[in-house]
């Protein structure tokens, strides 16, 4: 997601803002981590859900917010799903008109 030229103390107080909402409200999102380059213009977002059902209820918490954050500054150009996403999870993702990818789990530390 990039941040627009001479915007980032701002943006940031949206950040911090969307982050204190979901400790308030949220406890499916088990992670919800803001990453920012180095040169300081554009950011990617970890987020990870207990389930499907878990992100659904996000966007139902923060719908409102997250699109004042979009409309000011600009939607995520894209998403990666890890995992097996439900269908209505799916048919959101498609209808955000995002570029998404999905992987689903092959092997690692942890079983799936």
């Amino acid at each position: 997601m990039k941040i627009p030229f001479g915007m980032l103390e701002e943006y940031k107080k949206y950040v911090s803002e969307y982050i204190n909402r979901i400790k308030e409200k949220d406890n499916g999102t088990l992670q919800f981590d803001w990453f920012i380059s180095s040169d300081k213009t554009e950011v990617e977002i970890l987020e990870v859900y207990a389930s499907s059902e878990d992100a659904l209820k996000h966007q139902e918490y923060l719908g409102e917010l997250q699109g004042i954050i979009f409309k000011k500054f600009g939607a995520p150009y894209s998403l990666t799903i890890y995992g097996n996403p439900s269908p209505k999870l799916l048919e959101n993702v498609k209808a955000s008109k995002m570029d998404a990818k999905i992987f689903s789990f092959l092997q690692g530390l942890k079983t799936a």
